[in-house]
């Protein structure tokens, strides 16, 4: 992921320094494993040793690696080097027992597994602090009046805090699957060629695994399964599925035709080159187009999972790419979101006019019950509602000053003689649709992150 989009911590997670501190870890722990088990010929000495003096420099393995064309290979020769560079002339060398009865995949998989795990940490606290932040703001706006719309076109009154409520309900379905992908994730496997254990005792994957907080894999194939890592991916793109639809509905409030809400535009900020008036969603728009990239990459996870027998490495160039850049855009998603929301600039006095913009026809349901109630069929009191509301509705499509829907309603003969002007006035409330509102607000103040 280039620089632009990309924050120190979560950047530093995937940089090769990082990876390569992993895979030294792995290394020296298998070591250890191997001393203490007392199979292998290794002391603990030398595996003290060996932690003592295990080092590498990035820019070494990528000088090997021009050689070996082996990034595994390169580190352990890198490695070798340091570990065995203070013995004496014709000593045992003790890098012989680093790597000892392991395969490349043993290493790069289970070190892979743990930086997925330090991956999705930040991620499940960025969806935390977002979440906490939306539950806030759903009772600031609790009592706010605005219209909810279906299809783009105006539906029944609702409140703002709603929208916010909605909102962190999402977040708090995208912590609980982040979390089940990352237990899912923090899976290592050493377990030698095709997965047999033929050069090296279970009991070194059980000890390597524990020290670094990860689960043996039950049955790996010298690899783990790949639908471990799509199932991360998937809850990466359904993640910033739900930070696009948010965004997606503060581009919609910023419109200059509905302007309910915005992004904070801050001092000095410039709009557009041409036109200095303009106020654009440029963050939110930025949020829906990240978006699209980590939907893509988690494609990519799922076309990895099928590989050839026991391994082949096909999904291993595609991986490097899409894991860090999934994680890494999304953390950045989630750092412009948490700014937008939790500054973001409402107007309410703008949703109570636009709650009112089409003359009282969000009020339409009420009046079919009410005439239902007041004995007609379901059917003849739609006729009456509909003609009423067409009617407003084309003098909204030509801009004429025509009668609201309450007046129309009164103007005609058949809704008159079943509705008293006690109850247009008991239906023409919009907090008379708010009456339970509540509910939903409990439900929300129970909500924990």
């Amino acid at each position: 992921m280039i620089g632009r989009y990309t924050r120190p911590e979560m950047g530093r997670i995937w940089e090769l320094e990082n990876k390569f501190a992993i895979w030294k870890e792995i290394e020296v722990l298998a070591c250890e494993a191997q001393a203490e088990l007392g199979q292998a010929g290794i002391t603990r000495e030398e595996a003290q040793w060996i932690r003592d003096h295990a080092d590498f420099t990035v820019e070494e393995i990528d000088e090997i690696e021009k050689v070996t064309n082996h990034d595994v290979i390169a580190f352990t020769t890198c490695m070798a080097n340091y570990i065995d560079a203070d013995i004496p002339e014709g000593g045992d060398k003790p890098s012989r027992w680093v790597h000892y009865g392991m395969t490349s995949s043993d290493l790069g998989d289970t070190a892979l597994s743990y930086q997925v795990t330090q991956a999705c940490d930040i991620i499940i606290e960025d969806i935390k602090r977002l979440g906490e932040t939306c539950k806030r703001r759903a009772f600031e706006f609790q009592n706010t009046l605005c219209v909810g719309r279906t299809h783009g076109i105006h539906a029944e009154p609702m409140t703002f805090g709603m929208k916010f409520g909605s909102w962190a309900w999402a977040l708090k379905r995208a912590l609980t699957r982040m979390e089940e992908a990352r237990a899912v994730a923090a899976t290592g496997a050493i377990s030698g060629a095709v997965g047999t254990y033929s050069s090296i005792d279970p009991y070194v994957e059980q000890y390597v695994c524990e020290k670094l907080g990860l689960t043996p894999d039950p049955l790996s194939t010298q690899v783990l399964a790949r639908d471990r890592h799509a199932q991360v991916m998937a809850a990466l793109a359904v993640t910033a599925s739900t930070l696009e639809s948010i965004a997606m509905q503060v581009r919609l409030l910023q419109q200059s035709d509905v302007i309910e809400a915005e992004e904070p535009f801050t001092k000095g900020q410039k709009g557009s080159s041409a036109m200095p008036h303009k106020r654009n969603p440029i963050t939110a728009e930025r949020v829906c187009g990240l978006a699209r990239v980590v939907k893509a990459n988690a494609q990519v996870a799922f076309d990895n999972v099928a590989l050839w027998f026991e391994r082949d490495i096909s999904h291993s160039g595609a991986e490097r790419v899409v894991l860090a850049d999934s994680f890494t855009a999304l953390d950045y998603m989630f750092a412009k979101m948490q700014w937008m929301l939790d500054g973001l600039q409402t107007y309410p006095a703008k949703m109570e006019h636009n709650l009112w913009r089409t003359r009282g026809l969000i009020f339409s349901s009420k009046v079919l019950l009410a005439l239902v109630d007041a004995g007609i069929t379901r059917e003849d009191a739609y006729v009456i509602v509909q003609r009423n509301a067409m009617k407003v509705w084309e003098d909204i499509q030509n801009a004429v000053d025509g009668p609201t829907y309450r007046e129309r309603l009164e103007a005609d003969d058949e809704a008159a003689a079943l509705l008293t002007t006690e109850k247009l006035d008991e239906i023409f409330d919009p907090w008379d649709f708010l009456t339970r509102k509540d509910v939903v607000f409990d439900r929300l103040q129970e909500l924990e992150f």
